[in-house]
């Protein structure tokens, strides 16, 4: 599954991505989208607090970072 969270500021990306793994199998995963120069940090601190497993962390040239999560 793919969450496009792009323009959005923290709070916001991590409050999607906890709605969508709510709705996801263990071992499913959750590609997020993001321009916040903050969601790298955000989303390894969720994953270490929740369980889930940050696969990826990826930042591009036009600024987007890709972070892929494994639901626990």
């Amino acid at each position: 599954m793919q969450l496009d969270v792009t323009g959005l500021k923290c709070p916001l990306p991590i409050l999607r991505a906890k709605k969508a793994l709510a709705g996801m199998a263990a071992g499913e995963v959750l590609t997020v989208l993001a321009t916040d120069a903050g969601a790298p940090d955000d989303f390894a601190a969720f994953c270490r607090h929740t369980g889930h497993e940050l696969l990826r962390s990826e930042s591009s040239a036009d600024g987007v970072f890709t972070l892929v999560i494994r639901h626990k």
